[in-house]
């Protein structure tokens, strides 16, 4: 797809790779609509990056786990623009927690984690697929992760609901074929930014070391690495749905 003209959502787009992916497309020529849930100066942030390569863009924020908001988000989306045909499922969210600490995964952390990873793409993807449908069909792209497909992540909670965020990838992706809605997914691996190294603390740099050891490319991922892969998959052939691929520098190989 040329995603000039095209209007996208991309949530969580305050920071990290959901900021990355913003402000590259709109240098593409996309029309953005930049989500945030909390961080009010990232997303004015995202935006001002945004105007500075001359892109058309808006801020709205929503908490993607409030089946309501996300369907205001899809509206403002179309009040703005006019028209919807691309969803980056980009939001998340995790509580570090050791998978041996059973006691301490709480149910408010449990819901919390399957609120924003898993509901939230769910919400939104249903707010949005009768506007991307006017459009002829177009693309989802959800953010999933490396947890979903190992035993390690930051949380028990963290690891389910992105291993369910890829079942939901592959069955709406079957549902909405006729549609002409691609529905695909990207795995990253450890990604250096802001929200890992909150995470680990002190052993960040200890763990970006082991990680960069543990994969073929002696890398670990960036925002924007993730930023381009998502990128790709909605510039790319038309005929990719349903796929859960994998952007790790090789880690999962190992």
């Amino acid at each position: 797809m040329d995603v000039e003209n095209k209007v996208v959502i991309v949530t969580g787009a305050s920071s990290g790779v959901g900021s990355a992916a913003a402000i590259k497309l709109a240098t593409m020529g996309a029309r953005v609509v930049v989500n945030y849930a909390n961080n009010d100066a990232g997303a004015q942030q995202c935006l001002d990056q945004i105007s500075l390569v001359g892109g058309e863009a808006i801020v709205f924020q929503a908490d993607v786990s409030d089946d309501a908001q996300c369907k205001a988000l899809v509206q403002a989306a179309i009040e703005q623009f006019g028209q919807l045909d691309i969803l980056i499922n980009n939001a998340g969210t995790t509580t570090y927690v050791q998978h041996g600490e059973l006691d301490l995964l709480s149910d408010e952390i449990w819901q919390t984690t399957l609120g924003t990873n898993l509901m939230g793409p769910f919400y939104m993807s249903r707010a949005a697929v009768p506007e991307i449908a006017k459009q002829g069909g177009g693309e989802i792209v959800m953010t999933s992760s490396i947890a979903s497909l190992t035993s390690n992540g930051s949380s028990m909670a963290y690891c389910a609901s992105k291993a369910a965020l890829n079942s939901l990838t592959r069955t709406l992706a079957k549902a909405m074929g006729d549609k002409n809605i691609r529905v695909n997914a990207i795995c990253p691996g450890l990604i250096d930014g802001k929200w890992a190294s909150e995470g680990w603390g002190e052993q960040w740099e200890d763990v970006k070391t082991f990680a960069r050891g543990a994969t073929p490319l002696g890398r670990i991922c960036t925002p924007e690495d993730i930023a381009d892969s998502l990128i790709s998959i909605i510039t790319g052939t038309d005929l990719m749905t349903g796929q859960i691929t994998t952007v790790d520098a090789g880690f999962t190989i190992y």
